[in-house]
């Protein structure tokens, strides 16, 4: 078990073999309660999330050429990435408001979808591994939005577009020397 999951379950001693005793925002009656993080020290953290959605081919052309009804499809959802990331503690109930100190949004355009990589950096005592994962599911979405007119087939449906792959490729934590 790490140090951080060893603070985050109270004193570490359940060794973590995924029991429910391993729970880090549940007390000991089982009630949801917030992780006590005021006890540990300030580290520098950063996390990369990574996913795609997958579009048809057409969509794509329209996208590299900036022939997007709405607008600018990567720079829009970029934004989008941004904001979320920004916003996570907000919506995801038990995250803790942390201090971003810089978010990087990268696209990747391949013949049949989008690739976003977010990274985020912040000092504190938590990680924001939540806020990459926040960062590239609304910008992910955002794409969604932006093309979904493109996207439909005669139904209506999406039958070729779907978001997919996400998950945190990378994540660090540095002592902060005082």
């Amino acid at each position: 078990m790490s140090e951080e999951d060893a603070v985050r379950s109270g004193d570490g001693s359940n060794g973590g073999d995924g029991s429910p005793d391993d729970l880090t925002h549940t007390d000991d009656a089982g009630d949801v309660q917030m992780v006590d993080v005021g006890a540990k020290p300030d580290s520098s953290r950063r996390a990369v999330a990574r996913g795609e959605i997958r579009l048809t081919p057409g969509t794509i052309a329209a996208v590299e050429a900036d022939a997007v009804e709405k607008g600018d499809v990567l720079a829009t959802a970029r934004i989008g990435a941004v904001q979320a990331v920004k916003h996570t503690w907000e919506t995801i109930p038990m995250c803790h408001q942390i201090p971003i100190t810089n978010v990087d949004a990268e696209f990747a355009v391949g013949d049949d979808r989008i690739e976003l990589t977010v990274a985020v950096e912040t000092t504190g005592k938590t990680g924001c591994e939540m806020e990459a994962l926040e960062g590239v599911t609304t910008g992910l979405n955002t794409v969604w939005d932006m093309v979904k007119a493109a996207e439909k087939d005669g139904d209506g449906q999406y039958p070729d577009t779907r978001i997919a792959d996400v998950k945190v490729v990378d994540k660090r934590k540095e002592t902060v020397d005082a």
